[in-house]
Order: C-alpha cells, then structure tokens, then sequence
C-alpha cells in the first residue's frame, strides 16, 4: 500500500454528501426502472433458486416459491439480483481503491470477535426475517416508499430507526 492509500485509510466521504448521492440514486432507479430500489427480492430469488435446484416438485407445489419459478426462466434472472450483485462489486472497488479491504473483526475491547460475529449474525437474520415480514428492506421499503411519499415508507423508516435507537441501549457494550 502506497503512502497516500495509507493516511487516507479512515477518510470517509461526508454523511450529507453521500445522502445527496442516495437521493439521486434513487430517482435515477425510478426513471431507469419504474420502481425503487431494493435488496431483498434478490435474496428471495437466490433461496427459490436453492430450493429449486433441491427439488423442483417441492417448490411448484409450494405456494409461496411456485410464484417466482417460470418455465424457462431463472428467478435470478432479475434486475435486483445484478444490483445487489453491483453494489457488492462496487463496495469491493471502493474497500481496495481506500485499502480498506482485510480479514479482521473490529470490535469493542469489552467483547470478542466469536461475539461480534454472533450478534451480527443474529441482527442480520433478524432484519431479513423483518424484511421479509414487511415485504422489502430498508431500501425496498422505507427509502423508495419515502421518495413517492408514501406512509408507509415514512412508517417502515420511523419503525427501524426508532426500534434501532431502544434496542441501542441494552447492547452497545458491543461496540463501546
């Protein structure tokens, strides 16, 4: 790593900035596509996919899975699966480009990685069962249902946050 990759290492970009960029974001995803933005339809479609390949008379039988397999066509043929396959690509550019890009699990000194890598895990799986339940993530849900004003948008972004900043307290000492 060069000198200048190395004093940049924790140079982020500004909040406001790269809200600014979000926004833009996602008008661009309105005009390109007609819809938001969205992450969790492509995990969706990558579960049908595995049980499709598990069994295939299992999952048109299914009520739930049978809707998203088509003949001939994959469920992973659909633009959020290449988004999320895009910001992936993108994050890595980024993560190489600042040198940010390690095997190492930051955490606080009060706890150890086995039990960041545990909570995170846990929060990860409970926010996609929420997703799930909701019927679209953070993005899906909140961020493209705020940008066309809906109510639920403001609703599903005051219910995260807000269940985010009471959960807060009762676990920092995970991260301070």
């Amino acid at each position: 790593m060069d000198k200048a990759n190395k004093d940049n290492r924790h140079v982020y970009w500004n909040p406001y900035f790269g809200g600014f960029l979000l926004g833009l974001l996602i008008i661009f995803t309105f005009y390109m596509t007609g819809r938001g933005l969205g992450a969790s339809g492509a995990m969706k479609s990558s579960v049908v996919t595995l049980v499709d390949k598990v069994s295939h008379e299992h999952t048109i039988n299914n009520g739930y899975y049978s809707k998203f397999v088509k003949d001939g066509e994959s469920p992973m043929n659909t633009w959020l699966v290449f988004e999320s396959l895009g910001v992936l690509a993108g994050a890595f550019i980024s993560g190489s480009i600042s040198g940010r890009i390690g095997f190492r699990v930051q955490h606080s000194p009060k706890i150890t990685s086995r039990r960041r890598l545990v909570f995170a895990l846990g929060g990860g799986v409970l926010f996609g069962l929420g997703a799930q339940i909701a019927r679209g993530c953070t993005s899906g849900a909140a961020l493209s249902g705020m940008a066309v004003l809906s109510t639920g948008g403001f609703i599903t972004m005051l219910a995260i946050f807000g269940t985010a900043y009471l959960f807060a307290y009762f676990f920092r000492k995970n991260w301070i």
